[in-house]
């Protein structure tokens, strides 16, 4: 609803970078919230070790996957429907040292969005469906949560003012980390595959626009 609502702000507002962020701000202040309402939120949020090796093995295939796509989305595809990349020279990102970002930004950035926008923000509203669809939610409740939580991701307003029409890609990663999350629940699987492709993306737009 947050990320809803900033998009009915004045266009003065939403160039605001306090405003860009509050939807997330929002949704790391109710997963706390959560937290101390809860158990076994480790489990809950896909965070047990136990998982990790599996989680590490899927998100390096994914991610290496995805990143390839991507990549070629950005630097082929974009520019042939005439669309300019010039601008992703002046994101904050590409403003960062790379000795600072690869692979310390990019990782603490995949580690709190997947957090955010998988473990707690589709957890959420995967248990709201199930609540919401009683005898149909076990072939609803999922696509459902999982198309939501794509769309949120993807239409944060700190992503879609960084990345322009490029944030659509975020769509579709948003689902295939999503669906990940939903039949593995193993948070480390879309943390280590989000790292992944953000960090092929990254080298492969750098070189490319430098």
């Amino acid at each position: 609803m947050a990320t809803a609502l900033f998009y009915t702000l004045p266009a003065e507002l939403q160039r605001d970078t306090r405003f860009q962020f509050l939807p997330q701000a929002l949704a790391y202040l109710a997963l706390i919230a959560w937290s101390f309402r809860n158990t076994g939120v480790v489990e809950r949020l896909g965070l047990k070790i136990d998982r990790f090796p599996e989680g590490v093995r899927w998100g390096l295939v994914t991610g290496l996957l995805l990143g390839a796509v991507n990549t070629l989305v950005i630097l082929r595809l974009t520019p042939w429907l005439g669309q300019d990349i010039a601008f992703l020279k002046d994101t904050p990102h590409a403003k960062v040292p790379v000795a600072l970002m690869v692979p310390w930004t990019i990782v603490l950035i995949a580690v709190f969005v997947e957090l955010n926008f998988r473990g707690f923000v589709l957890g959420r509203l995967l248990a709201l469906g199930n609540t919401a669809l009683g005898a149909h939610a076990d072939r609803f409740a999922p696509a459902a949560a999982t198309m939501a939580s794509a769309l949120t991701f993807a239409f944060d307003p700190f992503l879609v003012a960084t990345f322009h029409y490029l944030h659509w890609i975020a769509v579709w990663d948003g689902l295939v980390w999503g669906t990940i999350w939903i039949r593995m629940r193993n948070l480390y699987a879309t943390i280590v595959a989000h790292a992944t492709e953000v960090l092929v993306m990254y080298l492969a737009v750098r070189a490319a626009l430098t």
